[in-house]
């Protein structure tokens, strides 16, 4: 690709279609699902509660606990995709520069990193992150400097410009990000993220 290369329009994200493990059910029936999960004590239901009650009737040999959580996270996950891609489009960035303009700005005055610890930030290819900053500094939102501290080597730090656009989009994220949480009390936020970093600690190790 070229460093200078045309930005696209934003594009509105389309439905993301479900498979049987992750999605709407059809032909459910709406009886609770127990176990894990299930009505809640207002004995309500949701889509996912059907989509499990679904699924017991048609392979009472499997436990189908786990969709209780999975299929939950799926479906949050798709619209948290929707948030942030809402909010990058709003300050007319793409995700991966999010991402590498947020690398930056987490490091702290000067926001200035080296290729390799953005490459360590971002989980991409050497070739991929050459490029990508390239475009960033095409588009005057990134900088290199030689490395005073290794003849060979390069800083990226961002401009003012781009300090300006990632405060922009992130100050968006969280806006929205708080919309997905509106309906849990700050007790429950807490509960919640204890329980998913328990869930996550053995990928992570």
């Amino acid at each position: 690709m070229t460093d200078h290369q045309p930005r696209r329009p934003a594009r509105r994200p389309s439905p993301t279609s479900s498979g049987p493990g992750t999605g709407d059910a059809s032909g459910a029936d709406d009886g609770p699902a127990g176990g894990v999960g299930g009505p809640d004590a207002g004995g309500v239901t949701d889509e996912v509660d059907r989509l499990v009650t679904a699924w017991r009737k048609e392979r009472p040999d499997l436990d189908v606990e786990p969709l209780h959580v999975f299929s939950r996270v799926s479906r949050l996950a798709r619209h948290l995709d929707r948030a942030r891609r809402a909010a990058f489009a709003e300050h007319d960035l793409e995700p991966w520069e999010f991402d590498v303009l947020t690398a930056l700005r987490r490091a702290g005055p000067p926001y200035e990193l080296s290729p390799g610890a953005l490459l360590r930030a971002t989980l991409v290819t050497s070739g991929t992150m050459t490029n990508r900053i390239d475009r960033l500094a095409a588009a005057g939102l990134v900088r290199r400097r030689p490395d005073p501290g290794d003849r060979r080597g390069v800083l990226v730090s961002l401009t003012e410009a781009g300090r300006t656009r990632v405060d922009a989009a992130f100050t968006d994220l969280l806006r929205r990000e708080q919309a997905l949480l509106a309906a849990l009390p700050h007790r429950d936020r807490r509960t919640l993220a204890d329980l998913l970093r328990t869930l996550l600690a053995p990928f992570d190790a």
